[in-house]
């Protein structure tokens, strides 16, 4: 009895998901466009967006010139963003703005432009240039709508994306660490506790700095070893004077005491010849 219950919800289940289908193929083969625009709301409201977004990109060029046409391709991004598909939302988007910077949709549009491209930046493991992007867009949008009620969200939105740059410059130059390709290790944690000061690597790469510039000094020719080895007392002074309670500190003394040794030995050796 149960099996012949279930039996019959699948065959009225599967009936009445043909039948949907097939009104949907026949709105969709329709050359009635106000009945085609009014059947793409509907999917919309009923948060069907793939449907929706099938019906109002035909509709798009048959209503050109009509009051419906800044609506429809208002939604008709909506409708890609809703299905995760933000690579194409954020294009139309801002091809809706760019055509209809008047609209009352438009400053939501450059917002969701905005959205999408957040939407679609990265983990911090892989290239940073849509972020990059989304960041020069959020930046854009709350220069021209400075008193927009997407501040607080579109603000959260740049201090996200900032922060996932800042830990891709922090692994990037700690990974040529790990490398043991020194110098560009001097250089990238240089240029990171530059632009990141109060970060909350700065600390780990302040030493990690000391280190590298060590190895480095080390590794090099006799002649260029005397101003590295300097280098790394004058990285170890600021280093102690921002962190002077650092957990790194018995380990950086280690290599500013290596370096003074090194130092010493080099005079010595001058003295020599």
């Amino acid at each position: 009895m149960n099996k012949r219950f279930l039996y019959i919800l699948l065959f009225w289940g599967a009936a009445i998901g043909f039948s949907a289908c097939s009104d949907f193929q026949k709105i969709l083969k329709s050359d009635n466009v106000d009945k085609k625009y009014e059947a793409a709301l509907k999917y919309y409201d009923k948060k069907d967006y793939y449907k929706a977004g099938m019906l109002l990109e035909e509709l798009i060029p048959l209503l050109k010139g009509r009051p419906e046409s800044e609506k429809a391709q208002f939604l008709f991004a909506n409708s890609h963003y809703y299905q995760r598909d933000y690579v194409l939302s954020s294009y139309y988007f801002r091809n809706f703005y760019d055509t209809y910077p008047r609209s009352e949709f438009a400053e939501e549009a450059m917002f969701m432009h905005a959205k999408s491209l957040y939407r679609d930046s990265p983990s911090f493991e892989l290239d940073q240039t849509s972020t990059f992007t989304a960041i020069e867009a959020i930046q854009e949008y709350l220069n021209r709508y400075p008193q927009t009620t997407h501040k607080d969200e579109a603000n959260e939105m740049y201090d996200d994306l900032s922060a996932k740059l800042e830990v891709k410059a922090f692994e990037s130059a700690r990974l040529y660490h790990q490398l043991r390709r020194y110098q560009s290790a001097v250089v990238a944690l240089t240029n990171f506790t530059n632009s990141y000061p109060a970060s909350a690597y700065s600390e780990e790469a302040s030493f990690l700095r000391i280190e590298a510039q060590y190895n480095y000094a080390k590794e090099s020719v006799q002649e260029k070893q005397r101003d590295r080895y300097y280098e790394v007392i004058g990285f170890y002074q600021a280093f102690v004077d921002k962190y002077p309670q650092s957990k790194y500190l018995r380990t950086a003394e280690g290599y500013y005491t290596a370096a003074q040794n090194q130092l010493e030995k080099l005079r010595v050796s001058a003295s020599k010849e």
